[in-house]
């Protein structure tokens, strides 16, 4: 592969302003590198279609297709989007050898996709591999992960020093590694993947709307016998939380316990699924035990354990259904 070309995919809801700086970051770091940038307006229905290729066109990004603005049709979630993008390919019509995902509030350092680009060429079995990622105050944000078990929510629920050293091989955020190092599942942020890899195992489950669509193609990719990589060599700036309010969450959302009950469903069986919410209402119940005696703060949103046990309660009449494939066809295929 002696020119490989990447599709680097920016992915706007309602922040387009956000993303028009993304995509200037994404441009920056795309020169001298064969491929493009597609931004894919996810249904934002707020006008952003129209700011974003305005102003695409107003600073010459249309030119010589180095940039093109979409728009997906509906607002899936960050798979649907992401795998709408993926299906658009370059403007020749050719498949890139790579894809990189980056949100809206990221912006890449100018040689990060390079430096992904680079690591995959270098290791034929890695099918993945994400940045090392800060906010704008210079804090790193923990992106690199072990996959989520029974153990890990039971730990990550109580938060107690004596169960997290117990179960210290089954705790979900990895220590910020600062060597090129293989993970369970890495952020989507940031985050290159070979097209040979999504040849074999396919695109995103459109089910997750948002959350846990990394950790499930992270999972099948590892089952596939691709591994998952962390580089910090690759550096971005992430906000965070920008289109989804996470940081800000008075309660959280429905969609966050129906990801997360997919995830465990679908790639470990109903029971284990039942068991890894006992875990999580055993752990988050001796964690308000301990706010209570201790007045320690709140860390979770307000309710979150009293919603995690009536979703869990209505769990057993929910319909799942089935995620789309990525060689599902584009929106306008349908018309």
């Amino acid at each position: 592969m002696t020119d490989p070309s990447i599709l680097t995919i920016i992915l706007n809801y309602r922040t387009p302003e956000m993303t028009l700086k993304s995509a200037e970051a994404a441009l920056r770091a795309m020169e001298g590198v064969r491929g493009e940038v597609v931004v894919v307006d996810n249904g934002s229905g707020d006008g952003s279609y129209r700011i974003i290729a305005e102003a695409a066109q107003a600073r010459g990004w249309l030119d010589g297709d180095r940039l093109r603005v979409v728009e997906s049709g509906r607002n899936g979630g960050f798979g649907a989007g992401m795998n709408f993008g993926m299906r658009c390919g370059l403007s020749d019509g050719s498949r890139p050898d790579f894809y990189y995902l980056l949100n809206s509030d990221a912006f890449p350092e100018p040689d990060a996709i390079r430096s992904l680009r680079d690591f995959l060429l270098a290791n034929p079995g890695a099918g993945m591999v994400g940045s090392h990622v800060r906010g704008p105050d210079e804090v790193p944000h923990c992106t690199a992960f072990r996959f989520p078990t029974i153990a890990g929510e039971f730990e990550t629920g109580a938060r107690t020093g004596v169960f997290s050293r117990l179960l210290s091989h089954a705790i979900v955020a990895l220590p910020i590694p600062e060597r090129p190092t293989q993970v369970d599942w890495t952020a989507g942020a940031s985050l290159m993947m070979s097209a040979a890899m999504l040849d074999e195992i396919g695109g995103f489950d459109e089910t997750f709307f948002l959350y846990f669509e990394e950790t499930d193609l992270c999972l099948r990719a590892a089952r596939a016998g691709w591994r998952t990589h962390y580089l910090p060599a690759s550096r971005v700036v992430h906000v965070g939380s920008a289109s989804t309010g996470m940081k800000t969450w008075a309660r959280t959302p429905g969609y966050w316990f129906d990801s997360r009950l997919h995830y465990f469903t679908k790639n470990h069986g109903r029971f284990y699924a039942a068991m890894a919410t006992l875990a999580r209402i055993a752990g988050c119940s001796i964690w308000r035990l301990r706010c209570l005696i201790q007045t320690k703060p709140r860390t979770d949103p307000e309710y979150f354990l009293r919603d995690l046990i009536a979703h869990a309660l209505r769990a057993p009449f929910r319909r799942s259904d089935a995620g789309i494939p990525l060689s599902a066809p584009l929106a306008e295929d349908k018309k």
